[in-house]
């Protein structure tokens, strides 16, 4: 990478299972914000799993929440970050997670299985201004 690149070296692709359903949750600045963990086994071994925390923001974090359930198989690719905090001890620690780019599916849907949840009440039709058209009606095209 040359120098001055927006290039990142610090990237990476992850899929796991997700151990707990994602819960959509917004900042004080209505920022929608989703902490997840996955599941994932450990290259070249049997019983490895290691269980790595990410964070997603926006749209990406309301689609993970809208489209994923506890135990399903998730893509995702993002950048790892650290933050130092004190504990209620008063120890300092160094918490890593990693800021999710893009989510994506890694299998199919089972048939049978639920339509995407609407966690939280939040309204993801018409959103960008576009017209729900129910399934009953013949498409334009």
């Amino acid at each position: 990478v040359k120098k001055g690149s927006k290039e990142r070296m610090n990237h990476g692709s992850y899929v796991g299972r997700l151990t707990a359903d994602p819960e959509l949750k917004q900042t004080q600045n209505r920022i929608g914000v989703c902490s997840f963990t996955l599941a994932i086994d450990r290259p070249g071994t049997r019983d490895k799993t290691d269980f790595i925390n990410f964070v997603a923001w926006r749209q990406t974090a309301e689609f993970i929440c809208k489209y994923f359930r506890k135990g399903q198989n998730i893509g995702v690719t993002g950048y790892l970050t650290s933050r130092r905090y004190e504990d209620k001890n008063g120890n300092q620690r160094t918490a890593f997670e990693v800021v999710v780019d893009r989510a994506e599916f890694v299998e199919r849907r089972a048939e049978g299985e639920q339509q995407p949840r609407n966690p939280g009440g939040i309204e993801y039709l018409n959103q960008q201004g576009f017209e729900e058209i129910p399934p009953e009606e013949d498409l334009p095209f």
